[in-house]
């Protein structure tokens, strides 16, 4: 289901909680959420539709993954950027990893590590800050 985005800064700058399995229905709700505002977004944590887990969905170019409990492992290639966000008004600076490793489980809690390098690396960042109420 497509839920509104949360604009409330004091909510987005709390830390995220570890998700379950009985969470599964957000990550649902991020895809659909993420789907359609396609236009002007490319990733999405759990806290931009008001829910405090640690979930993210990143569009990848086939179709959104998501990932639960995302943890970077490994990060190489620092560089300073500017993003905007979906909830916030403006860029802003921030620094990001051009080649990262991310631990995480899938929709079945099946784990994963995975290699993002470029945009792909800079979303998935982007979207695990959020889960840490870390604002750029």
């Amino acid at each position: 289901m497509v839920k509104p985005i949360m604009k409330d800064i004091f909510f987005l700058s709390q830390k995220s909680e570890p998700a379950k399995q009985a969470d599964k229905q957000v990550g649902k709700d991020l895809i659909d959420t993420l789907v359609a505002h396609r236009h002007e977004c490319v990733g999405m944590a759990a806290n931009m539709i008001g829910v405090k887990k640690n979930i993210i969905a990143v569009d990848i170019g086939i179709m959104p993954i998501v990932m639960f409990n995302p943890v970077i492992t490994k990060k190489s290639g620092k560089f300073e950027t500017e993003e905007g966000c979906l909830s916030l008004i403006g860029v802003r600076p921030c620094t990001r990893y051009k080649e990262i490793e991310v631990e995480y489980q899938d929709m079945n809690f099946k784990k994963h590590i995975q290699k993002f390098n470029g945009w792909t690396a800079q979303i998935v960042q982007h979207e695990i800050d959020h889960l840490q109420g870390i604002i750029i």
